[in-house]
């Protein structure tokens, strides 16, 4: 088996190995992964934090050791905070990475990828946070445009916006809504609920293709054209802009 981590910003991850294949997600700096299949120009990987898997080119990745990943899977967690920040390496070189990146074998606001080494100096989160902060997180995302397959304030959907949240706040939650809504406690009614719990909305297939987190007073913040607070009701979200509902509510789970 081979290993490998993105040393670059933010990399694309996409459905089949081609530059004009679809987006599914995107790999962040710091983030490892295991590479399950090795082409000329192409790896096909599955990232450790949420197993998803796709498609990377090979020039936006370094390997590393067998080690160096076991060591970095098992070490504690430690994400830039900073909505944009840089890193500088020996030679003085800027590396911009955005919030959420991993900062590998960090010490100090120092980092290491192989031989390289890099200087961090920005803020950085790795404590578990409660559910007040998931609040004060995802409203760092608000008017962020929507993005297929994003996972940043330059770009993100629905649920990549749910996950980066979390994972600010130092929980995991896989990449898609639909697997999202697996996770946590089942909440009968939207009175059981508290701000910072999740909602899941359906299509007419009965297929979940929507998740937001729930805010105070009826309220949801989600990605819909742009990351927004729209109202949330029994039957889903009401688009006061519009005035109509945009998606219909089918769960609520209670993660944390």
């Amino acid at each position: 088996m081979l290993f490998g981590i993105c040393n670059l910003s933010i990399v694309p991850l996409r459905i089949t190995p081609s530059d004009t294949s679809e987006m599914v997600s995107q790999v962040l700096f710091g983030e490892t992964f295991k590479i399950i299949e090795e082409q000329k120009e192409w790896s096909k990987i599955r990232l450790t934090f949420d197993n998803y898997e796709g498609y990377i080119d090979n020039k936006q990745f370094v390997k590393i050791t067998e080690d160096s990943f076991s060591k970095l899977s098992s070490e504690k967690k430690h994400y830039s905070g900073e909505i944009i920040d840089f890193i500088t390496n020996n030679k003085n070189q800027l590396t911009t990475i955005p919030i959420g990146s991993n900062l590998p074998f960090y010490n100090n606001g120092n980092i290491k990828i192989n031989r390289n080494t890099y200087l961090y100096e920005g803020e950085v989160l790795s404590e578990n946070k409660s559910k007040k902060d998931i609040l004060k997180t995802a409203f760092n995302f608000l008017n962020t445009p929507f993005l297929w397959g994003g996972k940043t304030p330059f770009g993100i959907d629905c649920s990549g916006f749910t996950q980066m949240v979390y994972k600010l706040c130092g929980y995991q939650l896989f990449r898609d809504a639909k697997e999202q809504a697996t996770q946590g406690e089942v909440l009968s009614f939207i009175e059981e609920s508290e701000a910072g719990d999740l909602a899941f909305f359906d299509n007419e297939e009965g297929e979940i293709i929507h998740v937001g987190i729930i805010l105070n007073d009826y309220h949801i913040i989600h990605a819909h054209g742009k990351v927004r607070i729209d109202t949330l009701d029994h039957s889903g979200i009401f688009n006061a802009d519009i005035q109509k509902h945009t998606h219909k509510l089918r769960i609520i789970k209670k993660i944390i």
